[in-house]
């Protein structure tokens, strides 16, 4: 059984020996857990894109809302988000712990100049190409086919970050690593048991976890979603802390969870 890393009471929706999953606000989570006990975050927050937009998905033109917890902010408002969560994620994190953070050109600067002002040292800026994104409606840009993947650290002169240099290169055939990662979007596979409008594919979370933590490593998501980051994680033998405030998407994680179980 996972070891109790929560000060104050907190209600599990779901646990096993490895996951310990929350329906909740991580705003009011994330203050409950032990300082400086988790030794890695992945984070995919808000890209706040509801604005009524429409874009292509199964070669059908469909809208990009998402939810309420997606719709737009200005540029202030968004910022002062991004800080706050961000500033909750660095008293949790272990000295030599690092965190991931997944965004797009809507939400990804501000994430970058959240994290230096926070105290923060990028290490890596990480492109993920997609091979086969969805095409681009108006046809007056460039089609989007990549995300940004910022990984980083305290900036403390005794922090040092883990990094499994060795399973990298083993990975990629005995080279080093690039800081561009080729891959497709989410298969079919991964979303039997639901389906989340910004679900990220296991083989991308398995990467990350294999880069930067150790087998019973404790990983957190504070934007859980519908589980990826849990599902690579139990299956990585790391034990895993999931937030997640919509009740469907806690659910899907859950089954996701108890297949792998099986």
């Amino acid at each position: 059984m996972m070891e109790n890393l929560f000060e104050k009471k907190v209600k599990l929706f779901y646990e096993t020996d490895e996951s310990q999953i929350i329906c909740g606000d991580s705003f009011k989570i994330l203050p409950k857990i032990k300082s400086e006990s988790i030794d890695m975050i992945f984070a995919d927050p808000p890209y706040f894109l509801s604005n009524n937009g429409i874009t292509c998905k199964g070669g059908q033109m469909v809208s990009v809302n998402k939810g309420k917890w997606d719709e737009g902010k200005n540029t202030a408002e968004k910022h002062k988000y991004n800080r706050k969560w961000i500033k909750l994620c660095k008293r949790i994190l272990k000295p030599n712990g690092t965190i991931w953070i997944s965004g797009t050109l809507h939400n990804i600067y501000s994430i970058g100049m959240a994290l230096e002002q926070e105290g923060f040292k990028i290490i890596n800026n990480i492109t993920w190409q997609k091979t086969n994104p969805p095409p681009n409606l108006a046809c007056r840009c460039f089609t989007h086919s990549t995300e940004t993947i910022l990984w980083a650290q305290k900036n403390d002169k005794k922090s040092r970050h883990f990094f499994n240099y060795e399973k990298m290169k083993e990975l990629n055939d005995g080279k080093q690593m690039k800081d561009v990662w080729t891959g497709s979007l989410t298969k079919p596979s991964e979303k039997t048991e639901g389906k989340h409008p910004t679900q990220k594919p296991e083989y991308l979370l398995e990467l990350i976890i294999l880069a930067s933590t150790q087998e019973d490593g404790v990983i957190l998501d504070p934007f859980c979603g519908s589980g990826t980051t849990g599902v690579a994680a139990q299956k990585l033998h790391r034990q895993f802390i999931g937030i997640e405030q919509e009740r469907d998407y806690v659910e899907i994680t859950v089954r996701r969870l108890k297949k792998i179980e099986k």
